[in-house]
């Protein structure tokens, strides 16, 4: 039984990165599709870890750990961007060379 609540699970979370999709396509700013793509890699974050409960094993642990940090080093690089409009800061280093 609990492995068709998980299969149902599943089938919502797919739906969801159905309509995050659409909102990163059409997002009317660019916030908003930042928003988005970061709601669809933790959706994917969630549907690997139900997979792994699906098919009783621990073997996609490993990636659900990489989709979550690609997804919160991608979040916090893109509002750096939106911020000051560059990604990596050049000049005025304070290592002493």
């Amino acid at each position: 039984m609990i492995d068709y609540f998980l299969m149902i699970a599943l089938t919502f979370l797919s739906l969801a990165i159905l309509g995050c999709m659409y909102r990163l396509l059409k997002g009317p700013s660019i916030p908003d599709r930042i928003a988005a793509l970061d709601t669809i890699g933790i959706l994917l974050l969630s549907m690997v870890a139900i997979l792994c409960v699906l098919l009783r094993t621990a073997a996609y642990l490993d990636i659900v750990l990489v989709i979550g940090i690609l997804t919160f080093i991608g979040t916090t690089a893109f509002a750096h961007f939106i911020e000051r409009g560059e990604v990596m800061e050049y000049g005025d280093d304070q290592s002493g060379s």
